[in-house]
């Protein structure tokens, strides 16, 4: 089934009208939180759509709008809807009441703990952004989780959240959505090793590319990355342990140091950035030749060694610039027998 529909987000003194949707019993919608909008009538353009369906909701007549992006929606085996997504800064007339839930102007900073679709929640944020008109295709189980997200064709990361004790909630929720609102996810640390004459071992620490969502250039783990929906932290360590340093590593070449909790706000880009994970961590003890690594650019922009003790002051000390957590080091140091 193929269906063509508009949805708009009408804005005023930094709020969105928003229409919780609560009245039909087999809205598929049922009680979320969407714009205003509906499904193209015969020979009509997605503009003509738009402002009748707004008109026939709000009792607004648009005088100023913009088409944003079109969003290929995608639910179970059966639906396919291509919406066109607007936003609108203009409008004039009286409010009415709707039938099919209730209307409320809601303040944007509001908008993420409302109930909404994950999807929804990735247009949010690229309209904050300011970004221009994108193509976003959603793909959601019958159970309502999203399974695959792609802006422009390319596709997104998707993260499950997790509970406290690791396990996951049910909800998939993708990367940038998940740093916006400081879901927890999981991720995975490998910290490579080599022996010494020194403190008895070298860490390799990674410099992290200039691109970064976060923290860019900063001296960090060896290999790092996000556990991915649907994956486990083994597969993921060694998944990223290829992709950023080209190293193919085995299962049992990955000592587990333990699981534990870590996050900070900031801002990078001008955004709010809120990191909120659950890390397995591990150790790599094979040898490693740097000059034969392969880095991935997009993410490592050189490797060096460096004393497990000098970097261990270097980072209490801030001596250098790094996104490394001490009590991380701590793990590292007591797994290597360095701490008791």
């Amino acid at each position: 089934m193929i269906k063509q529909s508009t949805l708009c987000y009408i804005e005023r003194d930094g709020k969105y009208l928003m229409l919780h949707r609560t009245v039909k019993k087999n809205d598929v919608n049922k009680d979320k939180w969407i714009g205003v909008g509906g499904h193209f009538e015969h020979g009509e353009s997605p503009e003509e759509c738009l402002l009748r369906e707004v008109k026939e909701e709000t009792g607004y007549t648009l005088t100023s709008w913009q088409y944003r992006g079109i969003v290929t929606f995608v639910y179970g085996e059966d639906v396919v809807e291509y919406m066109s997504l607007y936003t609108a800064d203009g409008f004039v007339g009286q409010p009415i009441a709707c039938d099919e839930g209730e209307l409320e102007w809601v303040g944007k900073a509001q908008i993420p703990f409302l109930e909404l679709w994950e999807g929804d929640k990735i247009f949010f944020r690229l309209l904050d952004e300011g970004r221009g008109f994108f193509s976003l295709k959603l793909v959601y189980n019958t159970k309502d989780v999203l399974e695959y997200a792609a802006l422009d064709g390319v596709p997104m990361e998707l993260f499950d959240e997790r509970n406290s004790d690791g396990s996951c909630t049910g909800r998939v929720k993708e990367r940038g959505v998940v740093h916006l609102e400081g879901a927890l996810h999981a991720t995975v640390h490998t910290w490579i090793v080599r022996p010494n004459d020194r403190s008895g071992f070298d860490l390799l620490l990674q410099k992290r590319s200039a691109c970064k969502d976060s923290n860019p250039g900063c001296y960090d783990i060896s290999s790092a990355g996000h556990v991915e929906a649907g994956c486990d932290y083994l597969e993921s360590a060694l998944r990223e342990l290829q992709e950023e340093l080209g190293i193919r590593a085995l299962p049992g070449q990955l000592q587990e140091v333990g699981l534990r909790r870590c996050g900070f706000e900031s801002e990078f880009y001008g955004r709010p950035f809120r990191d909120n994970e659950l890390s397995m961590i591990y150790l790599y003890r094979e040898a490693v030749d740097v000059d034969r690594l392969s880095l991935q650019e997009s993410e490592v922009s050189e490797v060096i060694w460096m004393d497990y003790t000098e970097c261990r002051a270097r980072v209490e000390n801030h001596t250098m610039k790094h996104c490394i957590y001490m009590d991380e080091l701590d793990m590292i140091g007591r797994a290597l027998g360095l701490l008791a």
